[in-house]
């Protein structure tokens, strides 16, 4: 690969950075009131749960799979919060259910594809159907109104630090140490990289395949918990399309399709605050509603055809030419 090429490789896989300032530039240019301090740590805020459900795919992707179930696991996990507080049941109890609503979801997951050798496109779809059906069971397709004290916990602040943006910033980083710094780390990236080499090598991706999913599930469950701490209701529509976002966001910071490669840190949050910009920009600028789909389907097309030109390039830096021509130095 020549000089160039490496080079604009090394810019794909710092792209995220570039386009980030860009789109704040270009909305602070735009209407000054985007590049204020207290829209800036609203936008932080509102990326909070994009930044869960990201760094859950992220698990995900890196071993060449996918999990299109996240956004009716919110649903549940949301309906199930809803039903319960309403009936009067105590925080803590709701929030150990919900999170065990949300992974065992992740245990179905994990079960299907690890186990039973399901597809994992095929396998997380059905999931989506059965959890979306179930959510919008339970909440008999009418929103529920949750007590103040959810909305009270969202505008909660640590330090000066919104609650949100410090749950979304703690998980990341633990996410990040568990890919970088332990053996699961390293059988992940493994399994996705060569799936069956790393089982010659006596790696257990059956496991590690089964607990990837238990995670989706386990941050999709928080990311619920911190959307329902903004929005203070439950929708039948919470949690629509959120994994085509959580997807874009994992693959626009850097994560590959195809696994094996991929960071929560900077990444996933790098992705996360782009797509929020976009959309917080849009709101700002008064625009159509009708665009923000567009505007999401082209940051999701982008993510695809940059990871796509990532991989290639990679392939081609890893090839070893056969003659070796100086002349082309």
């Amino acid at each position: 690969m020549t000089t160039k090429a490496r080079l604009l490789l090394r810019c794909l896989n710092q792209g995220a950075w570039g386009l980030l300032l860009l789109v704040w530039a270009i909305f602070t240019i735009l209407n000054p009131a985007f590049g204020t301090v207290d829209n800036l740590t609203n936008l932080l805020i509102q990326s909070s749960s994009t930044i869960l459900l990201a760094t859950g795919m992220t698990f995900v992707l890196l071993t060449g799979g996918v999990d299109l179930s996240i956004g009716a696991i919110m649903l549940v996990s949301a309906a199930v919060l809803g039903k319960l507080a309403v009936a009067g049941v105590s925080l803590p109890v709701i929030l150990l259910l919900v999170l065990l609503t949300a992974v065992g979801f992740g245990v179905i997951n994990g079960f299907l594809i690890a186990v039973l050798d399901v597809i994992p496109f095929v396998a997380t779809l059905a999931t989506l159907s059965i959890g979306r059906g179930l959510g919008l069971w339970l909440t008999n397709t009418h929103a529920i109104h949750l007590p103040g004290i959810y909305l009270t916990l969202g505008s909660q602040r640590i330090g000066g630090v919104p609650v949100p943006i410090i749950v979304a910033l703690v998980c990341a980083v633990c996410a990040q140490l568990l890919i970088s710094g332990t053996p699961f780390g390293r059988y992940l990236l493994a399994t996705g990289f060569r799936r069956i080499t790393a089982e010659r090598v006596g790696i257990p991706t059956r496991r590690v395949l089964f607990t990837t999913y238990c995670l989706s599930g386990l941050f999709a469950g928080i990311g619920a918990l911190v959307s329902l701490t903004q929005l203070g209701s439950v929708s039948p529509t919470f949690g629509l399309n959120r994994e085509f976002t959580s997807i874009a966001a994992a693959v626009i910071g850097g994560t590959s399709l195809s696994g094996g490669r991929g960071t929560v840190i900077p990444g996933a949050i790098l992705g996360a605050l782009l797509i929020q910009s976009i959309e917080n920009g849009l709101v700002i600028m008064n625009a159509d509603p009708y665009l923000y789909p567009l505007a999401a389907s082209a940051v999701i097309l982008s993510a695809v055809l940059l990871d796509g030109l990532r991989t290639r390039m990679i392939a081609e830096l890893q090839r070893r030419p056969i003659f070796h021509d100086h002349a082309t130095e």
